[in-house]
């Protein structure tokens, strides 16, 4: 198993993140962890294994399981199994069960040891790396929640043979993301040039792929790894559009991955209508997500606004009564902006100006 990146955050704590050359090898990394542990598995990843160990628990998978009665269930369990501080928490599954795991173990005697084993894309390239756990709260995404960085993180490209093409590609929502916040075009020439090979998800493509997704995520968190100087919320490019239409829908209408890649969609939009970004680049990074299977043209309906909009406003990146919505002036180069609601409601409802 080798690691590729040691993730430094806040109070000096690091991650250290493994790619595992096959399965077999993935096991044989999570053996060395031993038996003091309480394996959180879902409904999805629970069928993965022949033998589930015994100190385990199975959730029911999906963002309605994101909740409080969740992580009181995984707390429960930890008691039953009379685990103490210095035990594991292991999540094995996607940003769901890795967020609700890492928040468990953050206040289960004020802190256990964490494992994550993202088995999505969307929970690799995203939820996996960066220390923050939550659970959504109120309609709201993410509401609740703290830090608390894993001391490992496990990643096997052979486990993405198992999802669905929906969940395959909801995770490439935010390896798109991540090509435009490069301050290189390094990803994003590789997603142009690679693009049959990624939605096949050759093996060699879709890890080299994932290292250059984790490389721009981890460059923002060592910068800003508290999220206090406005830096890493730069990696919130699409998510304020993206959490409100996750709202409306009630959290099953649209992945959360296709809902970034619309929310893109409609931050390049707005930087294009404040005059961030000219024609040409705007048209650059529009087709980049035109070329993948995102649905960029849905509308949210004129009856669905005020729900839109109240959901915006619930948003974490609202400081001094003002929503901040990440934008962008060019590859790397976000900036955090309000906007006005009539803006908004344009660029959500009516067709875009330039197709």
């Amino acid at each position: 198993m080798e690691k590729v990146f040691t993730v430094t955050l806040q109070g000096g704590k690091t991650t250290d993140v493994f790619f595992a050359d096959s399965i077999k090898d993935l096991s044989s990394k999570l053996s060395s962890y031993g038996l003091n542990a309480l394996w959180v598995f879902d409904t999805n990843t629970a069928p993965l294994f022949k033998n589930l160990p015994p100190n385990r628990i199975v959730l029911e998978s999906g963002e309605k399981s994101k909740n409080w009665k969740s992580i009181e269930r995984i707390i429960s369990a930890a008691l039953d199994f009379h685990l103490a501080r210095d035990s594991y928490f292991i999540a094995f599954g996607g940003g769901v069960v890795c967020d609700m795991t890492a928040l468990a173990s953050s206040l289960y005697m004020r802190g256990t040891k964490l494992i994550l084993v993202p088995t999505t894309l969307l929970c690799m390239v995203d939820a996996s790396v960066g220390g923050k756990t939550a659970i959504d709260y109120a309609g709201a995404k993410n509401l609740i929640g703290t830090f608390n960085p894993a001391q490992d993180v496990l990643i096997s490209s052979d486990v993405l043979r198992t999802l669905s093409e929906s969940e395959y590609i909801s995770g490439l929502g935010e390896v798109l993301k991540h090509a435009i916040l490069s301050d290189n075009e390094d990803l994003y020439n590789f997603l142009v040039n690679n693009k049959d090979k990624v939605l096949n998800r050759d093996r060699a493509t879709v890890t080299e792929m994932v290292k250059l997704s984790i490389a721009v995520k981890n460059n923002y968190i060592e910068r800003d790894p508290e999220e206090k100087k406005g830096i890493r919320s730069a990696l919130n490019l699409g998510h304020t559009f993206a959490h409100a239409l996750e709202s409306i829908t009630h959290f099953s209408g649209i992945s959360h991955g296709k809902a970034v890649a619309w929310g893109c969609g409609r931050a390049f939009e707005a930087s294009y209508e404040l005059g961030l970004i000219d024609e040409a680049f705007y048209k650059k990074v529009s087709s980049l997500f035109e070329m993948y299977p995102f649905d960029m043209s849905y509308r949210v309906g004129r009856g669905e606004w005020l729900d839109f909009q109240e959901a915006i406003g619930k948003d974490k990146k609202r400081m001094s009564g003002n929503v901040k919505f990440v934008l962008i002036e060019g590859f790397g180069k976000p900036v955090l902006k309000p906007l006005d609601m009539k803006l908004v409601q344009r660029i959500v409802i009516a067709s875009p100006r330039i197709k």
